[in-house]
């Protein structure tokens, strides 16, 4: 009997071992949140890029705040414009837009709240918050 207790707390350890490691799924939010800062951040990369074509210059701004209405026209924006087809960099970025602008309207559609609508908000670069000394 003694095998068999031990066999069985072994099993029960094992089983809370694994569901305290497995951690909960993204929710639309979540997803919504780390998307548009990867899309941001690759942005203002490809802004600063030495090796990409001049045509990137023109690009439309692209600083994203999912909180803010107007997220959807900016990404609408952005995937509809017409120049810079032939670099690969903004093919991708603009995948992604496009992929973050369908969670939006599609999947998380009613799990979203937008806290604003300034357009203006959305033309310039998010800054890191400071600290204070």
């Amino acid at each position: 009997k003694l095998p068999t207790m031990k066999k069985l707390l072994s099993l029960i350890a094992l089983l809370s071992a694994a569901l305290l490691a497995s951690t909960a799924p993204p929710t639309c939010y979540s997803r919504v949140l780390s998307l548009s800062k990867e899309i941001t951040e690759s942005f203002k990369d490809l802004q600063t890029s030495e090796a990409v074509d001049s045509c990137v210059k023109t690009l439309p701004r692209l600083y994203l705040d999912i909180h803010n209405y107007c997220v959807l026209a900016k990404l609408r924006n952005f995937v509809a414009y017409p120049r810079c087809d032939t670099v690969l960099e903004v093919n991708e970025l603009k995948e992604k837009a496009r992929s973050l602008y369908t969670i939006l309207i599609s999947y998380c559609r009613r799990d979203l709240v937008f806290l604003t609508d300034d357009c203006n908000a959305l033309e310039i670069p998010v800054l890191p918050p400071t600290e204070w000394s």
